[in-house]
């Protein structure tokens, strides 16, 4: 399963995003430090076609895709040096796949911001150097444990202690390991460390319905935020976790309209998702039949034995073949039989690279 870590700074939305992504029950007041314990919450991705592929199937379960959030308390400055609460959390999240960041993206003297002023590129620059400091402590008791080895000329010792040197002289200047450039073998060399600034970080602006938000105003804040996450090679998603917390409450019919009330253009939760599976180069694939109708996440660009190996892992090495049909000309045909008929149905074999809507059928040994 797909596992996101959640930072940010205090009072910045991230524990409303939270309730809105998980429709739990965590606090989400209007003040520092408010989540003491790790929050993990489980998230159907939400996709049109699951559904239509299971009323196609007439299926008795529909399963979705799904992504686990891990909420921790909000960072400060100082945070590796032992202020506030939300170092001691960040193990927590050295498990997950890539890192969520939760910035405040508007005006509203009501709402306190823990640095008194909100400049969003100085939030991203605090959060990023706390998660580097962390991992620079990560990196000097790993190069202490190592020192005996490479005195004794070690090679994968030595090896991997140049990969950490490099990491070390690229946190000094306050690079994220994203940033650093390592060769693919000392990638490989690093991956048990399972380092925070190594995970691809998607940078959530959270904006709020009537507020001022800062990609309106037109100040500067905006853009000195958007160059900043260019320079870190990011992503970025708007969202306004208020009003999503809000639409747990109301019902799916009438969604739509309560976002036209609050003049919120497009579903953020949603978009979000989509933002992580591109963050991290995913896709969904299918499968469906009477039992149930399943999505299943796997990378961009993966073999249809890797894509089988989602479901279980003899399929990659017991893969025969696989009959593969698109969701939109399955649903088009009507039926299976119909598609067959029509040659709409391919037999692929080890080869073929998995796109995303494919439906499809394993034969394995």
């Amino acid at each position: 399963m797909l596992k996101i870590g959640i930072v940010g700074l205090p009072n910045v939305g991230k524990s409303t995003l939270f309730n809105a992504l998980t429709k739990a029950s965590v606090p989400a007041e209007n003040y520092p430090f408010c989540t003491i314990d790790p929050s993990v919450g489980v998230v159907g991705v939400p996709d049109a076609r699951l559904e239509k592929l299971a009323k196609f199937s007439v299926s008795g379960k529909v399963i979705p895709a799904a992504i686990e959030f891990v909420d921790i308390a909000g960072l400060v400055k100082g945070a590796a040096e032992g202020e506030g609460l939300g170092n001691q959390f960040l193990a927590n999240i050295r498990e997950t796949d890539a890192i969520l960041q939760v910035v405040r993206f508007f005006d509203d003297p009501k709402v306190l911001h823990v640095e008194q002023t909100v400049e969003p590129y100085k939030d991203i620059e605090i959060i990023n150097m706390e998660l580097v400091l962390s991992d620079g402590e990560q990196v000097r008791k790993r190069r202490d444990k190592l020192v005996r080895d490479v005195k004794a000329g070690d090679k994968n010792a030595v090896k991997e202690d140049a990969a950490l040197s490099k990491l070390e002289q690229g946190f000094a200047s306050g690079k994220l390991a994203l940033q650093t450039e390592l060769t693919v073998d000392e990638q490989k060399c690093i991956t048990q460390l399972n380092l925070l600034t190594m995970k691809p970080i998607l940078y959530a602006l959270n904006k709020k319905s009537g507020g001022q938000n800062l990609d309106e105003l037109r100040d500067g804040r905006a853009e000195r935020a958007f160059d900043l996450i260019g320079t870190l090679a990011g992503r970025y998603v708007f969202l306004d976790a208020a009003t999503e917390r809000e639409l747990n409450d109301v019902a799916d019919a009438e969604k739509t309209g309560f976002r036209k009330e609050l003049g919120v253009s497009e579903d953020g939760l949603a978009g979000l998702i989509r933002g992580a599976y591109d963050t991290l180069g995913l896709i969904s694939y299918f499968t469906t039949g009477t039992d149930e109708t399943r999505a299943w996440t796997i990378k961009n660009g993966s073999t249809a034995p890797v894509a089988g190996a989602a479901i279980h892992n003899d399929f990659l090495e017991k893969f025969i073949r696989a009959e593969v049909i698109s969701t939109e000309d399955l649903l088009a045909a009507g039926s299976w039989t119909t598609a067959r008929e029509t040659a709409k149905v391919r037999t692929e074999g080890k080869e073929y690279i998995v796109q995303d809507g494919d439906v499809m059928v394993f034969l394995h040994g």
